[in-house]
């Protein structure tokens, strides 16, 4: 019989990765990996390009974290962070990818827990998702 895991950590991670650029998308993703951390249990990605996929996707549930391309158009990620922070019930931790390192001014108004800036540093985003995930997964 196996034993049930006790950590509450669940079994799989879902990351929705919103960005109106595929090749942001890929960078992402390939940045985290399906196994960022040997705490946390597999990513599975869930990739959006439009704002309104966002927004079904975080009402329906069952995400651990948002990243968000604040340079995505026409709706850009820290707007939308703003708005899901505002209206979504439970919200999932946001991660907002802001345009420069200058702009983590804007993460913070747009109440997102975290700011990577483009171009996008593997490290920082690894260090950024996992520290989410891991406070996510305590809580």
């Amino acid at each position: 019989m196996v034993e049930p895991r006790t950590s509450g950590v669940p079994e799989g991670l879902r990351v929705l990765v919103f960005s109106s650029n595929a090749t942001t998308r890929r960078e992402v993703t390939s940045a985290l990996g399906p196994h960022p951390h040997p705490q946390l249990p597999e990513i599975n990605y869930v990739e959006v390009a439009t704002a309104a996929a966002v927004i079904a996707l975080l009402d329906a549930g069952n995400l651990n974290l948002a990243i968000l391309d604040g340079e995505s158009t026409p709706v850009g990620g820290m707007g939308l962070a703003k708005q899901l922070k505002d209206e979504v019930d439970r919200c999932p931790p946001i991660l907002v990818l802001t345009g420069r390192p200058d702009d983590a001014w804007l993460a913070r108004w747009s109440r997102a827990e975290a700011a990577v800036p483009h171009p996008i540093d593997p490290t920082m985003m690894a260090a950024a998702a996992i520290a989410l995930l891991r406070r996510r997964a305590v809580a």
